[in-house]
């Protein structure tokens, strides 16, 4: 019998990598698709991190099998950068490197989760956080943020949804998809819940930590009582253009990292050894090129804003870090061009690519079904010619 797995059935398709793959249809087609749906950098590695890959490579001395959590002058390094810019005291000991982060957050899961732990999601939230949770047999709890309230959710809200099966927090800031960024207060509020339940955990996932436009990054285990009760999450894929080179990690309480070494050990072993020694130079080298990525960023966030603002009935936040907006588009729910009609999420992204040639991603997938995603990691051409196309397209709508 062709029957897959039932813990397999439990969850879906990750909606971004879903339609990144129908715009690259429609490319394949001939037609002039803008693609708006990954969150891929569209920078190129800077040069000095190229270069030492290419090192480590003629060295010859990277080819055999790294040990699992990483090389230990890599996690040294680490280690010293959260010490110094993050306030958070972690050794080598406590970091783990993976292929990605998302690999870094299936290793916590699995590591910490029983079935039927409860998790609390911070919704609007990163694909993929939902579809873990389920995948380690835990069971999301989303609580969500009001576009008012920058899409942030409260302390308030935290307090009310845990409940004795709680074992994890998880949340980004700056957050894929909405680019709310969290402020110390805001965190330290937060903390102050957690901190009265001695069994939850939080994952903070900071893989935007250097796409922040404003001026203070806070990391929630550096706040009082928190760093045993944090597992942070960050990567190289976005703040240095490395989304290929797959490079994650986490850092935690070593009974936690000890555990995340063990799941990894069967599952993937190390990380490339190759990629280990391009981040290492990643994290020790000139963050200049990071900087002038930063302030593309920037620019582009507001002529998006603008050319949003140009569009009826589109509501949208003003996002503080990542490369994203999260608009709200349910104005156009029911409205039709007398061929189709657009009756949720799904139907606008689709209706926007067939007769627009841009390519979104359904909110629902980040739990908003009132809102899709949009990536501003491209061109300012291209995103001027992907606004103008929607405002035209969604005009025709009655």
């Amino acid at each position: 019998m062709n029957t897959l797995s039932a813990r397999l059935n439990s969850f879906e398709e990750s909606a971004t990598l879903a339609m990144a793959a129908k715009a690259r249809e429609f490319k394949s087609r001939g037609y002039d698709v803008i693609n708006l749906s990954l969150g891929e950098p569209d920078f190129k590695t800077p040069q000095h991190i190229c270069e030492a890959a290419k090192n480590a490579i003629d060295e010859g001395k990277y080819f055999a099998y790294p040990p699992v959590a990483g090389y230990a002058d890599f996690r040294e390094a680490l280690a010293a950068k959260y010490a110094k810019e993050n306030n958070v005291p972690y050794k080598a000991e406590n970091i783990v490197i993976s292929n990605g982060a998302k690999q870094s957050i299936a290793n916590a899961m699995l590591a910490i989760l029983n079935p039927g732990d409860e998790v609390i999601i911070f919704s609007p939230y990163w694909v993929s956080y939902d579809a873990l949770v389920r995948l380690s047999e835990g069971t999301p709890v989303l609580v969500k943020g009001s576009i008012e309230n920058d899409f942030k959710v409260t302390a308030s809200q935290v307090e009310a949804a845990i409940t004795p099966k709680t074992r994890v927090v998880i949340f980004s800031s700056p957050c894929n998809p909405t680019g709310s960024v969290f402020s110390k207060y805001e965190l330290q509020a937060i903390t102050n819940v957690i901190l009265k339940h001695e069994n939850v955990l939080v994952i903070a996932d900071e893989i935007y930590e250097h796409i922040n436009f404003t001026g203070e990054f806070i990391s929630i285990a550096s706040l009082p009582g928190m760093f045993e009760r944090t597992i942070t999450v960050n990567g190289f894929a976005k703040g240095f253009a490395m989304t290929g080179w797959r490079i994650g990690y986490i850092a935690a309480p070593k009974w936690i990292a000890d555990g995340c070494n063990k799941i990894q050990g069967q599952l993937t072993s190390a990380n490339c050894s190759i990629a280990q020694r391009a981040a290492l130079a990643a994290i020790t080298g000139d963050i200049t090129p990071t900087l002038k990525m930063v302030e593309a960023y920037k620019k582009r966030r507001d002529i998006v804003f603008q050319l949003l603002k140009e569009i009826p009935g589109i509501k949208s936040n003003y996002p503080q870090g990542a490369f994203y907006f999260f608009p709200d588009v349910s104005y156009y729910f029911g409205k039709s061009n007398g061929q189709r009609t657009i009756r949720n999420d799904e139907d606008f992204c689709m209706y926007i690519l067939e007769e627009g040639m841009v390519s979104l991603v359904p909110g629902g997938a980040f739990g908003d079904a009132n809102c899709v995603r949009l990536s501003y990691a491209a061109s300012e051409e291209d995103l001027r010619e992907a606004l103008d196309r929607m405002k035209k397209v969604l005009a025709r709508l009655q």
